[in-house]
């Protein structure tokens, strides 16, 4: 019986490749992310290979669906569309033939090579026989010139026991790690343009990433918190299920603006944030804390502002963005999605009661000393204790982003 040709998307992996005896951790959490993010598809087997993972799809699966649930897995170098068939010179001709066609009509080429490997040693021609033969027939049928050093287009094939795969359209994917492979971190979200990059940045290291946002209800209206949850949503594709929680910040606020020196304000919301966060984190059982500061983008952000805050934390905290400029974070912000959502107006919980002459070299010692008489402790446990707990989850059964999330509030932790 003649062996069928099977329709198939090729992963490869980069940086998981380079770790030693905990490689296959890396290579399971991966192919589970992949199952999760292809959730709802039909597809066949999703099975390890030397490399990388191979997914057998049906025909009637879109291309282009697969290619958009791939995009968003962390840990994949590139991956591919592929075809599998008979290890049969005819078959690999005609094959790579239609396909560098297509190719040239989706994206067109003025010169290619073709870049042969072969798996199955046996096969009795080498490697550079493949690639002339092969090479010769899409000439001859594209009458496009070879190219061996710089071409525009390259034909893969990759000669195995159990057929030959050819393709010719490699996607680059996000790179990084396996979501969830180098435990949970606790990110401040806000509403805004950096820390949401910083969460993705993290995550991209394979870190599970929950989220906590501060908002001044009702003092400011809901925006921020409604646009905190659609970003979460939005990161919620990368590593498909979040836990969000919403922490009310005002008596605090009102609390320090009543009873310490307004140059010290800002500083103090952005202890107390970090104490609540702290204490999620214990609870989520996250060892660190998440933030997008860069250094001197606000005046709570020098280096000084930055010690004198961060002792109020138990645990360290991870700056993903500390030497980007604000160019640089917007283009990742557009990049990754959550841009648009970033810029809608909202009103920020840091934004109200703002001093005019904020400090900007501040001294822990000073920070401690106005805590001690400030005496919060009553309104942190009260604010913790007010907190709203979401779960986020990518459900992937439509192919719009928005539909394929579903969110459903939770009883806190120990609430």
């Amino acid at each position: 019986m003649a062996q069928r040709e099977r329709l198939f998307f090729l992963v490869r992996y980069g940086e998981i490749g380079t770790k030693g005896e905990n490689r296959p951790a890396f290579e399971r959490r991966l192919r589970r992310n992949i199952e999760g993010a292809l959730k709802g598809l039909r597809i066949g087997e999703v099975r390890k290979e030397a490399g990388g993972i191979l997914i057998e799809v049906p025909p009637e699966t879109p291309a282009e669906r697969m290619q958009e649930r791939l995009r968003h897995v962390f840990g994949i170098q590139f991956f591919a569309p592929v075809r599998l068939v008979p290890n049969e010179v005819e078959a690999m001709q005609r094959v790579a033939v239609e396909m560098m066609l297509r190719h040239r009509e989706e994206e067109p080429y003025e010169s290619f090579r073709v870049t042969a490997r072969r798996v199955h040693k046996q096969f009795p021609l080498t490697s550079q026989d493949l690639n002339r033969v092969v090479g010769a027939a899409i000439q001859q049928a594209t009458g496009v010139r070879v190219d061996l050093e710089n071409p525009d287009a390259v034909c893969y094939l990759e000669v195995r026991w159990d057929g030959t795969l050819i393709y010719s359209r490699r996607f680059p994917g996000q790179g990084g790690l396996p979501v969830g492979i180098s435990e949970r971190g606790v990110a401040l979200l806000s509403a805004g343009i950096d820390s949401p990059v910083a969460a993705w940045r993290m995550m991209r290291r394979g870190m599970e990433v929950v989220f906590v946002h501060f908002h001044s209800y009702p003092q400011t209206n809901r925006a921020s918190q409604e646009n905190a949850l659609e970003l979460a949503k939005v990161l919620t594709r990368y590593q498909l299920f979040s836990i969000l929680y919403f922490v009310p910040l005002l008596e605090i606020q009102r609390h320090v603006v009543a009873n310490a020196p307004p140059h010290s304000w800002v500083l103090l919301y952005r202890r107390a944030m970090l104490r609540l966060a702290d204490r999620i984190a214990e609870m989520e059982g996250a060892p660190v804390l998440i933030t997008g500061e860069s250094v001197g983008q606000v005046a709570s952000q020098t280096p000084s502002n930055l010690r004198a805050v961060s002792e109020a934390a138990s645990r360290p905290i991870l700056r993903p963005l500390i030497s980007f400029d604000k160019a640089e974070i917007v283009a990742q912000a557009k990049e990754i999605g959550t841009y648009d959502i970033s810029i809608q107006p909202y009103e920020d919980c840091c934004s109200l009661f703002v001093p005019r002459h904020p400090l900007t070299r501040a001294e822990p010692e000073t920070l401690r000393r106005l805590e001690a008489e400030l005496q919060w402790e009553p309104l942190l446990e009260k604010a913790l204790g007010e907190r709203e707990r979401y779960v986020i989850e990518f459900q992937g059964t439509k192919g719009n982003m928005e539909e394929g999330i579903a969110v459903e509030r939770v009883q806190p932790w120990g609430g």
